[in-house]
C-alpha cells in the first residue's frame, strides 16, 4: 500500500523533490501517519522551518486527490491516494 505526496511551491523549495512515494503502514493510515512518514523520508523538509509532522504547519495546505482540502489529522488517507502538499496562498 502507498500514497503518492506532490509537493508545490513552498514546500517544493523545503522538500528539494517533486514528488515521492510512501508505503502505507497495514490497517487504517490518516494524514497524520503520512505527514510523520514524509518527515522520516525527507529530512531536509523536517529540518525546515515550515513542517511539523503532528500536523501541517499554517503556511501548508494538504489536497487529497485534486479534490479536496483536508487539516485534520484523523483523516484517512487510502492506497493509491495522491497528497498535495502546497502553500496555503496557492491560487489566491
Amino acid at each position: 500500500m502507498s500514497v503518492r505526496v506532490e509537493f508545490y511551491g513552498l514546500a517544493r523549495q523545503r522538500a528539494g523533490i517533486e514528488q515521492m512515494a510512501i508505503a502505507l503502514p497495514e490497517g487504517r493510515a490518516t494524514l497524520a501517519d503520512v505527514l510523520a512518514l514524509v518527515g522520516e523520508a525527507a529530512p531536509q523538509l523536517a529540518a525546515s522551518d515550515v513542517w511539523s509532522a503532528s500536523g501541517l504547519h499554517p503556511a501548508l495546505a494538504a489536497n487529497l486527490d485534486g479534490q479536496r482540502f483536508i487539516r485534520d489529522g484523523q483523516t484517512p488517507i487510502c492506497d493509491g491516494q495522491s497528497l498535495l502538499i502546497l502553500s496555503a496562498d496557492a491560487g489566491g
